[in-house]
């Protein structure tokens, strides 16, 4: 493939599904595919389903793979290229080797993220939030994550910590999957969307039917919903005010709802603004599911320029 156009890939490895792009030097989208991770069939399997993922968009375009990026869920350690922390749904992957075993399977230097930190970087690469010098990034999903955006650089803060809004407490005593109570994880999640409705029901339906309820118009279904758009404004508040930041990108399963998100949203932030004065902008992802993807594939450019 001598002579052929480089292009870095980014590869995002969820909890359900995983996803692959291919992209230009430029960021350009040259191709992806997407198919389902095997989460319960250790760090190997999952990793060498990425890697058949990849190779299949390598086989239809004519290309000369340059770097690749991954974004994972989970505490990971970049330096090291290994996931720290994985939820329940993983087995196996904590502590594997992930960016060793794309390297030595393809030759080319590997580069591994936390997945809300891949959404940042795609988004403010290519997405809602392109060029933006100063943002939080916040993706409401399963769980809730924060990435921050700082001087045109991911800052993650001492101990890779920063930016983790979904852990901060001060949201009312509701107990928190992490073992805390009262934090903004407990209203905004698809998880707690789904308990906040099932107390308020006795229905134990999905965030994703809740949603679909909400647009019915369903009483309860609608509070739920702006629960958590009040509690996510609470959050950017917060963060106006100790950082300063003013721009807000969200996303994920529960932040696709953003119509049913953005009333309450919008409504609080109107109601309390910030000390400087300064007016919030609160963007929904424009990305969507490629956003992690990218961002890895952005990562891996970034370190290979």
């Amino acid at each position: 493939m001598t002579g052929a156009p480089g292009t870095v890939a980014g590869i995002d490895i969820g909890g359900t599904t995983t996803q692959a792009v291919l992209c230009s030097p430029d960021l350009d989208v040259l191709d992806r595919t997407e198919l389902p991770t095997p989460a319960a069939e250790g760090g190997r399997v999952m990793v060498a389903a990425a890697l058949g993922a990849l190779r299949r968009l390598l086989d239809r375009t004519p290309a000369r793979l340059l770097g690749v990026g991954i974004g994972a869920a989970g505490v990971v350690d970049p330096r090291a290229g290994r996931v720290l922390v994985a939820s329940d749904s993983f087995h196996g992957w904590a502590g594997f080797p992930v960016t060793e075993t794309v390297e030595q399977a393809l030759g080319v230097p590997a580069f591994l993220d936390n997945d809300v930190n891949a959404f940042l970087r795609g988004e403010v690469a290519r997405g809602a939030v392109a060029g933006a010098t100063h943002v939080l990034g916040m993706t409401l999903g399963t769980g809730v994550g924060g990435a921050l955006w700082l001087d045109g650089a991911l800052y993650d803060g001492p101990h890779g910590a920063a930016g983790e809004i979904g852990h901060v407490p001060g949201f009312g005593d509701l107990p928190c999957t992490c073992g805390g109570r009262g934090h903004l994880e407990t209203l905004a999640s698809g998880r707690s969307l789904a308990a906040r409705y099932a107390e308020r029901t006795g229905r134990l339906d999905t965030a994703r039917e809740i949603a679909g309820a909400a647009g019915r118009g369903d009483p309860d279904a609608l509070a739920v919903y702006e629960a958590a758009g009040a509690a996510v404004a609470r959050a950017l508040l917060l963060t106006a005010g100790l950082l300063d930041v003013t721009t807000f990108v969200i996303g994920g399963g529960v932040g696709g709802s953003w119509s049913l998100l953005e009333p309450a949203l919008f409504k609080t932030l109107a109601a309390e603004p910030p000390v400087s004065g300064r007016p919030l902008h609160a963007l929904p992802s424009r990305l969507g599911g490629d956003a992690v993807a990218l961002g890895a594939a952005a990562r891996a450019r970034a370190a290979l320029t």
